[in-house]
């Protein structure tokens, strides 16, 4: 039992660690798209996707290798010293690339030199603490973990607030003091990524320690098996990337230059309205997956997983359906700029896409008790080609709804093709029936209240929670009127 308790404790703290900074950085959403026009709001997008791939291909899958490793090896000092000095110098050696090709880079994605260098300098200091904050979940220090990165966000949230409010106030009302030295007039994108830089660097001060009491052994055998492990975790990753934010990269790219980055700016704004739905889904993988490993070898583990997926899909459904109907109410509170607002037309198909992901990360528990993670990398890939070739396709027609459209497919793919695959090689009762009249019944109610202007009020839009809540009471009254004949007892 307290073993359970223990897991149970380290989930939730790591649950809160991850969830509550995005629930921060959301803050800045409403910050930015306040203060900068589209146009910018897009150069700050367009860096920040380029950003994802390259901590992709800094960290090269040593984060997951380290805890394979480090669990298999005796030799636990030596799996620490040798990762920890892996990415230390393939940092120094992107570090001194980077800044050299800096103005290439800067031409190739569109963006000023400027903040190329900066977004350099972040992605070196993010990858100097990734086996550190490993190293605490492996000591299973999971307090520490979290406090450090929710002051990471804490402080990248306040030097914003700083540098975009407060700091023109004081240069407005003190303009020779000293404070005011620090202000430079129309410089919201650099103030944006200066606020990141320093909280990285932060970050890195408080593991300092780290680095200087490391023992410089190098075990080139150990490194050489752990690349091999990390290499495939790369390339899923990439496709992952590619997946979640190569849609932004594209809008820049592909559309007219004079009104690309605000197109990126207005789709990007009105994307993170879809945040309810992935802080849904990463609470519930944080959660689910240790719960599926413990469970693998019990005799009725097909029905539990069958279960819990069915249970994910009521409450996912339930989401789509309330952030749908009330978008109009949320963007007012999240994205009060209204310029941004002509992109809401993609918040449905964002949201939906995003709890199609949720079922695929639940159907794939099937690859991960057999020992075949490779397959997530291939089925991964697969919706990447999905994302790239429709992108390409819809963007020039249709900009950023043909991007949201692609986000859809590629989910939806990945998604249809785990549960095929998982039928073959570890079948799982599935109430198919129920599972798909809950997504089905939810997506028409929520794209009715959206997209057809008689029913787009909160009249229909009330009334359709309402009629979908009867629905899941109707077909789950049994097991709901029995939980609450155990909660009497």
């Amino acid at each position: 039992m307290g073993l359970y308790k223990n897991l149970f404790k380290q989930t939730f703290i790591y649950g809160v660690a991850t969830v509550l900074p995005r629930m921060l950085s959301f803050l800045l959403v409403r910050l930015h798209t306040d203060l900068m026009p589209k146009s910018d709001y897009g150069n700050v997008t367009i860096v920040l996707s380029w950003m994802v791939f390259f901590n992709v291909i800094l960290s090269y899958g040593m984060e997951t290798a380290f805890f394979r490793f480090y669990n298999k090896e005796e030799n636990k000092k030596s799996v620490i010293e040798t990762t920890t000095i892996s990415l230390f110098w393939s940092s120094m050696l992107f570090l001194a690339m980077g800044l050299l090709f800096r103005s290439t880079l800067a031409e190739w994605a569109d963006v000023e030199t400027q903040f190329v260098t900066y977004a350099i300098w972040i992605l070196v200091l993010d990858a100097l603490v990734v086996i550190p904050f490993s190293k605490l979940r492996a000591f299973q220090r999971p307090i520490k973990y979290a406090v450090i990165k929710i002051a990471n966000v804490t402080i990248n949230v306040g030097l914003n607030v700083f540098f975009l409010v407060f700091l023109p106030k004081i240069a407005k009302a003190d303009p020779d003091g000293f404070i005011s030295s620090f202000y430079i007039h129309d410089y919201q994108v650099g103030y944006i990524f200066i606020a990141n830089l320093i909280a990285s660097l932060a970050t890195l001060l408080v593991f300092l320690p780290d680095y200087v009491r490391l023992k410089w052994h190098f075990n080139f055998p150990l490194w050489k098996n752990m690349m091999d492990y990390g290499l495939p975790i790369l390339f899923a990753g990439l496709a992952f990337g590619i997946n979640e934010h190569f849609d932004k990269i594209l809008l820049g790219k592909l559309l007219p230059q004079n009104i690309a980055k605000a197109e990126v700016g207005a789709y990007s704004a009105c994307y993170k309205l879809g945040l309810f739905m992935v802080l849904f889904r990463t609470a519930y993988t944080l959660g689910i997956e240790p719960f599926f490993f413990n469970h693998a070898d019990k005799k009725d583990a097909p029905q539990t997983y069958a279960v819990v997926t069915k249970y994910f899909v009521i409450f996912g459904s339930m989401i789509l359906l309330g952030v749908i109907v009330f978008a109009d109410i949320l963007k007012q509170v999240l994205v009060p700029n209204s310029s941004y607002w002509e992109a809401m037309k993609v918040v449905p198909l964002i949201i939906l896409a995003n709890f199609f992901l949720g079922i695929y990360t639940s159907l794939s528990v099937w690859y991960k008790l057999i020992d075949r993670t490779k397959v997530g990398a291939y089925i991964s890939i697969v919706g990447a080609v999905v994302t790239l070739v429709l992108n390409y396709a819809l963007i020039p027609t249709y900009s950023y709804m043909g991007s949201a459209i692609a986000t859809l497919a590629a989910y939806g793919t990945m998604m249809s093709i785990s549960y095929f695959m998982g039928n073959k090689y570890y079948p799982i009762p599935y109430d198919k029936k129920r599972i798909l009249g809950y997504l089905i019944v939810s997506s028409v109610l929520a794209g009715l209240s959206f997209y057809v202007p008689a029913l787009h009020n909160y009249y229909f839009g009330v009334l359709a929670i309402l009629v979908f809540g009867y629905f899941i009471y109707r077909n789950e009254k049994d097991t709901l009127l029995r939980i609450m004949k155990k909660k009497v007892a």
